[in-house]
């Protein structure tokens, strides 16, 4: 088995914005495995100002991949600290294992007889762009909205909210939204009271992670449902992840592979969660259509019966044409349909890696 890498920069539509700043593009990594001709392809999407390993890191470790993979896929546990980089060596080794066609997880999902529900993802701007949005997703026949939220004035966040709310019932329009950690401690409780007034179904990490004490209060108090999301990243033990969620008692977990282990250290986050009755989805966080791919038939073979966080897809100009496809609030997966990858990008000596 040979391997090698390729750098790849993702250019968004229109600038992205979180409370952490906004994002106009963002380099991925793509990792191809290649035996007998055929080649696995798997993404390595760290995203700057979130995730814990850094460019180097990855590149580093892609490189010590490329010189021997087979021993990389034989200790899955080496590449637990660099969770992007495990991500792509699992999405491809699982691709080049079942014939290099992206075609990761055979299920209805995959034959195209059922899709996934989504929620429609808001932006961070000024409020007539975010209502530009929601007024989209809606038309789309979205009836499950996230808005990013923590950026703007909250009470103008409010009012967005609210004027939702004047027209959608809780049961017409669900409504989470996500702080990405915005909020202060001493300011969290009341902004939650106030955001409860409005049916909401969640809030996704109110305040920043390590505040272990004021989550775990937070969590006890809170009137609406808590999704921890920035919260686990970087804890990779099981024994850490059994007294994280012991201490926070959380009401949700937010699972993106890119970031909180790959496919196997989600798994074993879900597995933790279950049987605390803790509940959980799934979401991609601005994977090209190759990543947002291995993560939407990995997650279909969960049976999570409400809505994922895996509309990203649409971000970018220069993403690749996939059989993924959007229709109404589903995503589904187009079998008449192939994945296109630029020349430049798979016609590469696979001896190489850079």
């Amino acid at each position: 088995m040979k391997a090698r890498f390729q750098k790849y920069e993702l250019q968004f539509k229109r600038p992205a914005g979180t409370s952490r700043g906004v994002y106009s593009s963002r380099p991925v990594w793509f990792l191809f495995l290649t035996k007998n001709g055929r080649t696995g392809i798997g993404e390595c999407a760290p995203l700057p100002g979130l995730s814990k390993e850094t460019p180097r890191q990855v590149e580093q470790l892609l490189t010590e991949i490329c010189a021997n993979p087979k021993s990389f896929v034989d200790d899955w546990p080496r590449l637990q600290q660099i969770p992007s980089v495990q991500f792509g060596l699992e999405t491809a080794w699982l691709d080049l294992q079942s014939g290099g066609k992206q075609h990761l997880f055979s299920s209805e999902f995959t034959e195209g007889e059922s899709g996934i529900p989504i929620n429609g993802l808001i932006w961070m701007g000024n409020p007539e762009f975010m209502k530009s949005q929601i007024d989209e997703k809606l038309e789309a026949g979205y009836r499950c909205l996230k808005l990013k939220i923590g950026a703007i004035n909250f009470e103008k966040e409010w009012e967005l909210l609210q004027a939702i709310r004047e027209k959608y019932t809780a049961d017409e329009i669900i409504l989470r939204v996500d702080a990405n950690g915005a909020f202060g401690a001493d300011e969290a409780l009341e902004k939650l009271r106030q955001l409860a007034k409005l049916d909401i179904h969640s809030i996704e990490q109110p305040i920043s992670p390590g505040q272990l004490d004021a989550m775990a209060r937070l969590c006890r108090q809170t009137p609406l449902p808590i999704a921890l999301d920035e919260e686990l990243i970087g804890i990779t033990k099981r024994i850490e992840k059994e007294q994280l969620l012991e201490m926070i008692r959380p009401q949700f977990l937010i699972l993106k592979p890119s970031l909180h282990g790959g496919l196997s250290g989600c798994d074993e986050w879900i597995e933790l969660a279950n049987s605390r009755k803790i509940g959980w989805w799934i979401t991609s966080y601005l994977e090209s259509n190759i990543g947002l791919n291995a993560i939407a038939q990995w997650a279909f073979t969960k049976n999570v019966p409400t809505h994922q966080g895996l509309g990203t897809g649409q971000l970018f100009t220069n993403n690749f044409d996939s059989p993924l496809e959007i229709r109404g609030e589903k995503l589904w997966f187009n079998r008449e349909k192939r994945f296109a990858f630029p020349e430049d990008l798979v016609n590469r000596n696979p001896e190489n890696s850079i």
